[in-house]
């Protein structure tokens, strides 16, 4: 009985449900899509008031804004210097497997109206350039940045109101206690969500295999299979030399953290668990400060998972269009992703929008290629949600160790705790 009330049992259970269904009855399987769509709209609806309260609630509790701009300085460059490896990753893995050659795409053969659509958004992105992507950074007036949910918007209103709050003193108490009064509500609202998560899953599972089927697609599947396979060996790889040296096991790390992982599996979302994941790694040892900082800073920042999928499906389409890439081009590209990858989540068909862009620095790739990779971007999707959620909370275990703030007896002993037979 106690199983069946586990949210990761309802969870795993749901899935099933789902593919089974998409392979008995996938003319009904199609229709559960709204299930996930609605799941994911309330999942939204709390994600720039949460991101809001959390970064204010850093900020101001931190103490002072000298421990704030150390922190912020210390995630900062550990952000560019694990997406610069996740980013090299992807493209040497292409390079050396060539999961594109021979596919020899004709663009004339391709339709033309998906990768129009990313194609117009991309120029959008291209003609902007670095200037209109700095100015993009601060909104208009504070209440548009929520209208839009612009995360990274939010994000920043969100550190000048925390660093005004922390200068006003005694006189911003007021405000701060209505931030944290704020913040307990939006997270009250956010378990009343995520209990209804197994229907969003069952929706989002039961129209994957209903409208795609498991049909096999040759070389579409190989770069899907290479791209799990480098996710897998940058998190238990990289990721877990990292959370050793925090003194952490990656394998218990995972356990500890199973029911958010399947949510974000499922719905490909990694906004859906953003206040559990921050709850957890809380009672994990992990100042309350540098959680609020780290975690949503890395949801817009720390996109590991986005920068290794960047570096593989350009050499991909290059390699299926028959493009051989010079040195020259390559880093030109790579350095691109990284600019481009910069508050990319949260936006349904976002990466494909951030790979045209991407691409425009070679015009020689036909862009109408995107095709196909929008045929699985769902499968590659799960993967993706996966490597960045994991590589969020593994940074915000390495920023506390750096900061000398983890606290490693409590962290062995809440990992004990959820191994233990009657933890969920």
């Amino acid at each position: 009985m106690r199983l069946c009330r586990s949210l990761f049992f309802q969870i795993v259970l749901a899935t099933v449900l789902g593919v089974l269904s998409g392979l008995v009855a996938p003319d009904i399987a199609v229709m559960l899509k709204p299930l996930s769509d609605l799941f994911l709209r309330l999942i939204s609806m709390l994600v720039g008031p949460l991101v809001f309260c959390v970064v204010v609630q850093g900020i101001s509790g931190a103490g002072n804004l000298r421990t704030v701009g150390r922190i912020g300085l210390k995630a900062l460059f550990y952000f560019e210097v694990t997406t610069t490896i996740a980013l090299c990753l992807g493209v040497a893995a292409a390079a050396m497997f060539q999961p594109g050659a021979g596919m020899h795409i004709d663009a004339g053969t391709l339709a033309q109206g998906p990768s129009g659509q990313f194609g117009e958004s991309a120029a959008t992105l291209r003609k902007e350039g670095l200037a209109g992507f700095m100015l993009h950074l601060v909104p208009q007036n504070p209440l548009s940045a929520f209208v839009h949910n612009d995360v990274l918007q939010v994000l920043v209103f969100a550190i000048l109101f925390g660093c005004g709050l922390s200068i006003a003193g005694k006189q911003g108490k007021p405000a701060a206690l209505l931030i944290d009064s704020i913040a307990a509500v939006l997270f009250r609202i956010m378990g009343m969500v995520i209990r209804v998560a197994p229907l969003g899953v069952l929706g989002a599972v039961a129209y994957t295999v209903g409208h795609f089927g498991m049909r096999s697609l040759e070389q579409l599947g190989a770069f899907v299979g290479l791209y799990f396979v480098l996710i897998a060996l940058f998190i238990l790889a990289g990721l877990g030399i990292l959370l050793r040296v925090c003194g952490v096991g990656i394998f218990s790390f995972i356990w500890y953290l199973r029911a958010e992982l399947a949510v974000v599996m499922a719905t490909t979302s990694s906004d859906a668990v953003l206040p559990q994941i921050m709850e957890k790694l809380t009672a994990l040892g992990v100042p309350r400060d540098v959680v609020g900082l780290v975690i949503p800073a890395g949801y817009s920042f720390n996109l590991d998972a986005l920068s290794i999928y960047l570096g593989l499906a350009v050499l991909f389409l290059a390699q299926a269009s028959g493009i051989h890439l010079t040195w020259t081009q390559i880093f030109l590209v790579t350095g691109t992703a990284l600019v481009t990858s910069k508050g990319a989540h949260g936006v349904p068909g976002v990466a494909i929008v951030i790979l045209a862009a991407t691409l425009a620095v070679v015009p020689e790739i036909p862009q109408v290629g995107l095709v196909l990779l929008i045929a699985v971007d769902w499968f590659i999707g799960i993967a993706r949600a996966l490597g960045n959620i994991m590589g969020n909370c593994v940074a915000t275990l390495v920023i506390a160790k750096w900061e000398g703030r983890l606290d490693g007896a409590v962290a062995q002993r809440v990992l004990r705790q959820s191994r233990a037979p009657s933890s969920q």
